[in-house]
């Protein structure tokens, strides 16, 4: 099992953080933990396991996390995820979309811990891996503390011994997923509250870390910190994390991508395209100079018909006139 216990981990974000996205994170962070994009129980039963299971055992520690309500299917879900290697499952009780609330999924299942529980007592009953729940701090009207608790509570005494909290409610209706991640206010103070009302608990924080400071000042009171957004639009601040934090060498950002490009002409030959995988690098020299040229170049020319590796190395290229790239 990954002790989680004042580490980090990199955020579940639909569309954003598949497998290529997870190698790269790797690539910058050797202790990160991290997670799929959420994985439907109805698209793993029904649909194509072995596309929506995949990875690169290069990604490992890593977590499947799943969209669901059933606790028979979130059980035979999690079975598949135990036997294809991965080393926890997540419950997604965070995500506001209608999308999902229509199925059932997210969310809206703050109104249902005793649904939640027993899916958790489910999967745990057919699984060795742990069971662990993103969630929100509470939905709608439902924003007090006492919600919170009782919500968590019930599910730890399912067997849930590690949550994940977005320190934000969510408002069901009237905003849309984005605006619900930076429209309700963050309060972090409730994440503390709720480590020290139950401090056998892994109690893991995530909504708006962007610094190496804020880390730490979380680390202070909770055991671990889950970076979103930040992650993907400053990849290098993973790098910085585990400078500062984990005593690990800053490597070099041209050195990171020449390591990437390996696993770019592998996945080349597998089928995927050169944009799927480069759309995950375009924040790589984020705040350097030059790197707007870096992001541009790769935009315009990784759709090309046929490109390949040598487009990374025409957007290094483009940058040289304006940074100490030679």
């Amino acid at each position: 099992m990954f002790d989680i216990k004042k580490q980090i981990s990199v955020a579940p974000m639909m569309e954003w953080t598949d497998k290529h996205c997870r190698y790269f994170h790797r690539l910058l962070s050797p202790h990160a933990l991290l997670y799929t994009e959420m994985v439907t129980t109805g698209a793993l039963l029904h649909g194509d396991k072995e596309r929506f299971l995949a990875y690169d055992n290069f990604e490992q520690p890593l977590v499947l996390q799943l969209g669901g309500s059933d606790p028979l299917d979130m059980a035979k879900c999690a079975q598949l995820a135990e036997q294809a290697g991965y080393q926890e499952v997540n419950i997604n009780v965070g995500c506001p979309s209608d999308r999902v609330q229509n199925g059932r999924i997210g969310a809206c299942l703050m109104a249902e811990p005793e649904l939640v529980a027993r899916c958790v007592s489910q999967m745990r009953e057919i699984v060795e891996i742990p069971i662990t729940v993103k969630t929100r701090i509470g939905i709608d009207e439902s924003d007090s503390f006492d919600f919170l608790l009782n919500f968590v509570k019930t599910v730890a005494d399912a067997g849930c011994d590690t949550l994940i909290i977005h320190a934000r409610k969510a408002i069901l209706s009237g905003l849309s997923p984005k605006e619900n991640r930076t429209i309700p206010p963050l309060n972090y103070d409730r994440a503390y509250q709720l480590k020290k009302e139950c401090p056998q608990l892994s109690i893991v924080i995530n909504g708006g870390v962007k610094t190496v400071d804020e880390v730490q000042q979380h680390w202070q009171q909770v055991d671990g910190v889950m970076i979103g957004r930040e992650a993907y639009h400053n990849p290098f601040f993973l790098a910085d994390i585990e400078h500062q934090l984990f005593q690990q060498v800053l490597p070099d950002r041209v050195d990171i991508l020449n390591q990437f490009i390996p696993y770019v002409e592998k996945q080349l030959c597998s089928g995927s395209s050169l944009q799927s995988m480069t759309r995950h690098i375009l924040g790589l020299f984020a705040g350097q100079p030059g790197g707007k040229h870096w992001r541009r170049y790769l935009s315009e020319n990784a759709r090309q018909k046929n490109a390949g590796p040598e487009v990374l190395l025409a957007a290094l290229d483009e940058m040289a006139p304006f940074s100490a790239i030679n």
